[in-house]
C-alpha cells in the first residue's frame, strides 16, 4: 500500500471511509471491514461525530461508537491514522449535542472534540476537520453562490484558535477542512500566516468522474499549498459502480434507501454520464467501479481516495484499484464524456 504524508502523518493512498456503520453495516460489520483494511495496508480512516449518513436522532454517534469499540477490543488504535469531524452550524440536526454548542464556535469544537474521543476510546485525533462551513457558501450540491441568507458565521480565527488550543493540548495532531471553498482554504491559510496558528493540512471535498467541480480552483490551491486533498464520493454515492444502471443493485444499496436525501447523485443528467462511463470501463475490461477510482487515485492533487463499501468483497475491490493504470486512451475517452455531461452530480 502506499503511503504518503499528510503534515506530520503517514498516511495510505486509500482511505477507509465508515459512513455506512451504524446504520447500513452493523458493528460486526465494521468490526470486518477493519479488520480487512488493516490486512491490506490502509491504515488512514475517516469518520464524523454526525455519522452515520444519511443523519438521524435514532444513530447519531454510532459511527464512532463502533470504531472506538474496536479499538478496544483489537488493541490496534496505534496502527490507525484516525480522522472525524465536527458538524458546521445547522439547524436541521438539533439532537447535536442536545442543540447546544453546534456549529464552529470555541465552546463547540471543544465539546465536540471531547465527546468524540470518549467515544472513539482515544485519547487523541489524528485529524480533526471541521465538516462544513458555518457561513453561506457553495458546498452540498450547491454551484450558483447567491450571497449571505440570514448569515451565521464564526469567524474563522475562532475556529482557528479552538484547533491551535486541542493541538497544544494534545488531543488532536492536525486539523483540516471539509466541503470548503478556494475562498476560505485560502482565508485559512493567510490568516495562519497572519496570526501564526497551525494551518489547515487537508481539504475534504466531493471529487468523482460525475463531480470535477474541485478542478477549477480548489485543486491548483491545494497542489500549490500543499494541502492534502481528500476526495469523497470518488464512486458518486456508488452510481459509478454501474449497478443501478444494469439492475443489479440490492434493495439496501445507499441510493435505493437514501435516494431522496441525495437526488443529485440521480438525476436524469448523471444517469446518463453514468452509464457511458460503464460503456468505457468494459470496453477496456475495467469494472466502472475500479475505472473511477483509478481516475481519481491519479490525478496529481488527490491525496488520499476515501472508499466506502457494505461488502467485504466491494471493499477489496476498491482497494485493489490502486493497481490499475489508465491508459491515454481511456483518459481521453474519459475526458470526452466530461465535455458532453459536465459535472452532472455536484
Amino acid at each position: 500500500m502506499q503511503k504518503i504524508h499528510l503534515g506530520s502523518l503517514e498516511i495510505s493512498k486509500i482511505c477507509l471511509g465508515t459512513m455506512t456503520w451504524g446504520q447500513q453495516n452493523t458493528q460486526d460489520e465494521g468490526f470486518s471491514q477493519m479488520d480487512l483494511a488493516i490486512d491490506l495496508g490502509v491504515n488512514f480512516w475517516d469518520t464524523a461525530e454526525m455519522y452515520p449518513v444519511p443523519p438521524m436522532e435514532a444513530t447519531y454517534t454510532a459511527t464512532e461508537t463502533i470504531i472506538g469499540n474496536w479499538f478496544q477490543k483489537s488493541g490496534k488504535r496505534d496502527q490507525v491514522v484516525l480522522a472525524t469531524k465536527v458538524i458546521g452550524h445547522s439547524a436541521g440536526h438539533p439532537w447535536v449535542r442536545n442543540g447546544i454548542h453546534n456549529g464552529l464556535r470555541r465552546e463547540s469544537i471543544f465539546a465536540a472534540c471531547d465527546a468524540s474521543l470518549k467515544r472513539l476510546k482515544t485519547d487523541h485525533i489524528d485529524l480533526y476537520q471541521f465538516h462544513w462551513p458555518d457561513r453561506s457558501a457553495n458546498f452540498f450540491g450547491k454551484l450558483g453562490f447567491d450571497g449571505p441568507q440570514h448569515e451565521y458565521w464564526t469567524p474563522l480565527e475562532e475556529s482557528m484558535g479552538a484547533a491551535a488550543d486541542l493541538i497544544r493540548a494534545g488531543k488532536i495532531r492536525h486539523f483540516g477542512v471539509s466541503n470548503e471553498t478556494a475562498w476560505g482554504l485560502m482565508k485559512y491559510l493567510w490568516l495562519a500566516k497572519e496570526l501564526g496558528l497551525p494551518a489547515p493540512v487537508s481539504l475534504q471535498n466531493p471529487y468523482s468522474l460525475i463531480n470535477r467541480s474541485a478542478e477549477v480552483a480548489l485543486a491548483e490551491v491545494c497542489f500549490r499549498e500543499d494541502v492534502g486533498f481528500l476526495a469523497y464520493s470518488p464512486m458518486g454515492f456508488g452510481r459509478l459502480s454501474g449497478k443501478y444502471e444494469e439492475g443489479s443493485a440490492l434493495p439496501s444499496s445507499r441510493l435505493n434507501l437514501f435516494g431522496t436525501h441525495f437526488k443529485r447523485y440521480s438525476s436524469p443528467q448523471a444517469i446518463l454520464a453514468t452509464g457511458e462511463y460503464a460503456a468505457l470501463a468494459r470496453a477496456h475490461g475495467m469494472s466502472p467501479a475500479q475505472m473511477a477510482l483509478a481516475f481519481v487515485n491519479s490525478r496529481v492533487f488527490i491525496r488520499s481516495t476515501i472508499i466506502g463499501a457494505t461488502q467485504l468483497g466491494q471493499l477489496r475491490e476498491n482497494i485493489a484499484s490502486l493497481d490499475v493504470v489508465l491508459s491515454a486512451e481511456v483518459l481521453a475517452g474519459i475526458d470526452a464524456i466530461h465535455q458532453r455531461h459536465s459535472n452532472p452530480a455536484p
